[in-house]
């Protein structure tokens, strides 16, 4: 704050005169505020005791100052700028509520300095408006801001702590879960659902400006920035969320995304958050993509136990992964549309656009390459675990 003059010395008597009517003058200026500022009218917003006492302060803070007492300071303003910081009180209406208060101030020190010697009117109002302007105002104004940047900083670090907390499993109980749905800003009950989307680097969102864009289609979330991921969860609260959901994920051209299933209760976030990483996988190695989450049984099963599926995938396709990459990709893309297509050859051609005969063949292959006939149910299903869990293996082109 920029360094006030000492006001000069004829002043002094005056403004100790008015600073022995403090009392008086704060009611007053609580008066006129109270009747100007739409803000201060309400007894709920600012209570009348309240708003006279704080006014009595800045009286006797500018007096005290023009009369020449070195202890007046700008404490009396930065509290109240503080408090109505914390209180939630709008910014405009406080300096509306100082400039109301430095008018009814000036014409006091105008009416008291009109008969006295040595003193020019508008040479001492020039002095008071400066100093109750620039000074309180900006005082009060300042520390309104620093208190709402803490205020913003301490919100964001209790949520930054209670996302973490949500994702690790550490919020079990009920009350606890309740409590952190309000910081959140999300509703105590589900359905949510978890969107985990790759970084593009560590410290940079995959997502940026996400909560914002959900907000707008009147989905509440809360994030978390992880070095690997930017994770959310996202409330599911009216029909068409999920499309909606969707819609926004796919605006984000550069982001690999997956979701998860819907789920109910709020403890079930981190299997929620593993089955979004699981759909994560399923779009590494294409430049872009959102996949949801298959919640079939041997999808379940991956889920579950990754390192065990990535482990499986590997044995049951091994012969596959060390074709050539086409060759490889092009025979594992005929199984899941074989799997997509309830078994039939036909059905499984019209997806691939390509003859039914060469359906047969490239599934023919498969069968030689693992060892599994897929008129067998039990290879069928060996082969679609596999399937499912092939995504968690890093496959060069794929």
């Amino acid at each position: 704050m920029r360094r006030i003059p000492d006001p000069p010395t004829e002043v002094a008597p005056i403004a100790a005169s008015l600073r022995g009517r403090s009392e008086e003058l704060g009611v007053r200026m609580a008066r006129r505020i109270r009747a100007e500022v739409t803000y201060y009218g309400s007894e709920d917003s600012v209570p009348f005791a309240e708003l006279s006492a704080s006014c009595r302060r800045n009286a006797e803070l500018v007096f005290g100052h023009l009369a020449g007492d070195p202890t007046s300071d700008m404490t009396p303003a930065l509290e109240t700028g503080r408090e109505r910081a914390r209180r939630g009180d709008p910014l405009a209406d406080l300096l509306h509520a100082y400039r109301v208060g430095s008018e009814f101030l000036w014409s006091e020190l105008a009416a008291e300095a009109r008969d006295a010697e040595g003193v020019t009117t508008d040479t001492f109002v020039a002095l008071a408006g400066w100093w109750v302007i620039e000074g309180l105002a900006a005082a009060a104004s300042d520390a309104y801001r620093e208190e709402t940047s803490e205020l913003v900083l301490q919100r964001e670090r209790e949520r930054s702590a209670m996302v973490e907390a949500l994702f690790t499993g550490m919020l079990t109980d009920r009350t606890t879960l309740w409590e952190a749905a309000g910081v959140l800003g999300l509703p105590t009950g589900g359905p949510y659902v978890v969107v985990a989307s790759e970084v593009p680097a560590p410290g940079r969102e995959a997502l940026p400006g996400i909560e914002a864009r959900f907000r707008a289609e009147e989905l509440r979330s809360a994030w978390r920035l992880l070095p690997d991921v930017q994770i959310g969860v996202v409330a599911v609260q009216h029909p068409g969320a999920e499309d909606a959901i969707l819609r926004v994920l796919e605006r984000s051209p550069a982001s690999r995304v997956g979701v998860s299933p819907p789920y109910r209760a709020l403890q079930d976030t981190p299997r929620a958050l593993r089955l979004a990483r699981v759909a994560l996988a399923g779009v590494r190695g294409q430049r872009a993509g959102v996949a949801r989450f298959d919640d079939s049984p041997a999808a379940l099963l991956v889920a579950s136990a990754p390192d065990e599926a990535g482990r499986i995938a590997r044995t049951v396709f091994e012969a596959v992964l060390e074709l050539p990459a086409v060759e490889r990709d092009r025979l594992l893309e005929t199984l899941e549309c074989w799997y997509a297509a309830a078994g039939s050859a036909a059905d499984a051609a019209e997806l691939l656009y390509c003859h039914r005969n060469t359906v047969r063949y490239r599934l023919h292959r498969l069968e030689e390459l693992t060892g599994r006939s897929l008129r067998d149910p039990r290879a069928v299903a060996d082969l679609a675990v596999a399937l499912h869990a092939l995504p968690l293996l890093c496959l060069d082109g794929r």
